[in-house]
């Protein structure tokens, strides 16, 4: 007799597909994406969404690029990648004394996963890039098509600081598509107006590509009725950019990062991680239905 569907048969049934991922490939995207993950807001799961989306996708088959963008360098630390200062990172590259492929190192995730670190020197870029000819440009020029033939990576995902300043604009410069982090709470909406007023500037003068391609609702707690609220504002605002999988809130996904590791990593059975892996195949499913190829401008 068929026991059928019940909530813990089908999380036992993601729970295995997140320990055997090779038995569960994504799709690759019809063409190389590139998405530059941003919020200006703090604390919003940008870096943590980040990492754990590269990492699912990593583990069932693509090839993916994490370029860390931030000089508290977090992502770097979760995908267990050296960043102290002296180490071959984002800033030289976007200096131009060094390029992409020298600073990418794989990372203890998997071996389908490159990170691009970031150092302390890149507090001082900011500074150092505004008396530089095409400034907003250096980190396109950096990931020009040859550089992403040669790592043959499917997605690059560009880590941004919590700032809308000169390195979020070359990341918006840099990607065709923006993944925006919302946490289900209070103002979760707070400051977003700014931030697409500037992706429209950059699509505007910069990158006519660049496009909001997707929204990820993080930090849901189900037992409020505000994260219900939120969620449906969101939906409601943003329609079918808005990802059907919501992050939980999750002290797994907080711990992670203090262990060098992501949550697939550090507790592959958590409802956290088992989130991340259906954001990721939602995102995966979407770049292979997705149309000719569009450029990030270079």
């Amino acid at each position: 007799m068929s026991i059928g569907w019940t909530p813990i048969a089908e999380e036992a049934e993601r729970a295995a597909r997140l320990r055997h991922p090779d038995r569960h490939s994504m799709p690759k995207p019809a063409h190389r994406r590139i998405l530059t993950v941003a919020n200006q807001k703090g604390g919003v799961g940008k870096t943590t969404s980040t990492v754990n989306i590269a990492a699912a996708l990593a583990m069932h088959g693509l090839r993916v690029l994490v370029v860390d963008l931030d000089p508290q360098g977090n992502a770097s630390t979760a995908l267990g990648v050296e960043h102290r200062a002296g180490t071959p990172s984002i800033y030289e590259a976007l200096l131009g004394e060094i390029g992409i492929v020298e600073a990418a190192a794989v990372s203890t995730a998997s071996d389908n996963l490159l990170c691009v670190p970031a150092t302390i020197d890149l507090a001082g870029a900011e500074i150092e890039l505004v008396s530089m000819v095409a400034r907003e440009s250096r980190l396109r020029q950096a990931l020009n098509d040859e550089v992403l033939d040669e790592l043959a990576v499917d997605y690059v995902l560009i880590d941004c600081p919590p700032s809308l300043g000169l390195l979020t604009v070359n990341a918006l410069v840099a990607a065709a598509e923006v993944l925006i982090p919302i946490q289900c709470e209070y103002y979760a909406l707070e400051g977003l107006g700014q931030l697409l007023s500037n992706i429209d500037l950059v699509r505007s003068h910069l990158n006519t590509a660049l496009h909001v391609s997707t929204i990820l609702l993080t930090m849901y707690d189900g037992r409020t009725k505000l994260a219900d609220q939120v969620t449906s504002e969101v939906r409601q605002h943003f329609g079918g950019t808005v990802l059907r999988t919501v992050i939980p809130r999750s002290v797994k996904v907080s711990e992670a990062p203090g262990y060098s590791q992501t949550v697939l990593a550090y507790d592959p059975g958590s409802r956290g991680a088992m989130s991340y892996v259906d954001a990721a195949r939602e995102i995966a499913v979407y770049g292979s239905r997705m149309g000719g190829p569009e450029t990030n401008g270079a």
